[in-house]
Parts: C-alpha cells; sequence; structure tokens
C-alpha cells in the first residue's frame, strides 16, 4: 500500500458524515414532533407574566373600599399597578386572611377589564395580615404571586 494513496483516498469521508447528518436531522424532527404531539408547546408559553405592583397603606382609615367594605380590618390597603405586562383583571386575585375582596373585579373593574400601570384598587385589611397579588391562567392550569405584602403588624 503507498503512502500517497492513503492521502489521496477520501472516499470514506462523505458517507459517514452523510450517516451522522441524517442521523441528526432525524433526532431533531422526533423531538419537534412529539413536544407538539404531546402538547409540552403548550405548557411553555404559559409562563407568569411580570408585572410590579406596589401597596401604600393607611392605618386607621375609615374610608370604604372598592368593595364597599367600612368595617372590619385595621385600615386600608391601596394595590397599583406599577408596571410590567398588561393583565385581565379576572385573572388577578388578592388572596390574604382578612382581605374583604377576593379577585381583581370589582365596581370598577369587570373580569375582562384590563390591568395596566397606573391602575389602583383598594382593599381593607388588618395590620396583622399578609396579602398576595395573585395570578391565574385562562385555563386555570398555573398560578403565581405576583408580589406580597406583609403588614406592619405581621
Amino acid at each position: 500500500m503507498q503512502l500517497r494513496q492513503l492521502f489521496d483516498d477520501d472516499d470514506a469521508v462523505s458517507p459517514v458524515i452523510g450517516v451522522i447528518l441524517m442521523v441528526a436531522i432525524t433526532v431533531i424532527l422526533a423531538a419537534v414532533i412529539a413536544t407538539f404531539v404531546l402538547g409540552l408547546g403548550e405548557q411553555v408559553s404559559q409562563t407568569a407574566p411580570q408585572a410590579s405592583f406596589t401597596f401604600d397603606y393607611n392605618e386607621g382609615s375609615g374610608a370604604t373600599d372598592d368593595y364597599s367594605t367600612n368595617s372590619g380590618g385595621d385600615g386600608i390597603l391601596n394595590i397599583t399597578h406599577a408596571g410590567g405586562a398588561t393583565l385581565e383583571a379576572g385573572n388577578l386575585g388578592i388572596a390574604g386572611s382578612s382581605v374583604s375582596g377576593g379577585p381583581w373585579t370589582d365596581a370598577t373593574y369587570s373580569s375582562s377589564s384590563e390591568v395596566s400601570a397606573g391602575d389602583t384598587i383598594t382593599v381593607r385589611v388588618a395590620s396583622s395580615d399578609t396579602v398576595r397579588v395573585t395570578w391565574e391562567s385562562d385555563q386555570g392550569t398555573q398560578s403565581a404571586t405576583l408580589r406580597e405584602w406583609r403588614g406592619p403588624d405581621a
């Protein structure tokens, strides 16, 4: 066998590379098809929105909150959408042990209303309460706590 023939002979290079490329393409296609067939593609798009909320607590306020409640609790908590994604009011909730509200919807916001930066809702809370602004997907399959407030006595 001549050394020169060994360097000039590259017949086996193309078939080997071709087989490797075919296997790689097959694996990638199988992964993409399996993702959509098994429904994993829908879960990827169902992530919690990025939104910021601020809280302003006024102790001992005799004012009525947005849920027309003027009894119970030690004060009024103003929850303001400070920035980020615009959200549907029906997907937002307000959770706390003494919170008189529930979903973000009230006399001002219907379930299809959009809540965007600058929008505020007022709830009556106890000073020892912990209040969370929560989000739930339209299908109810995912939820997340977007922001949490702890009262001065919590």
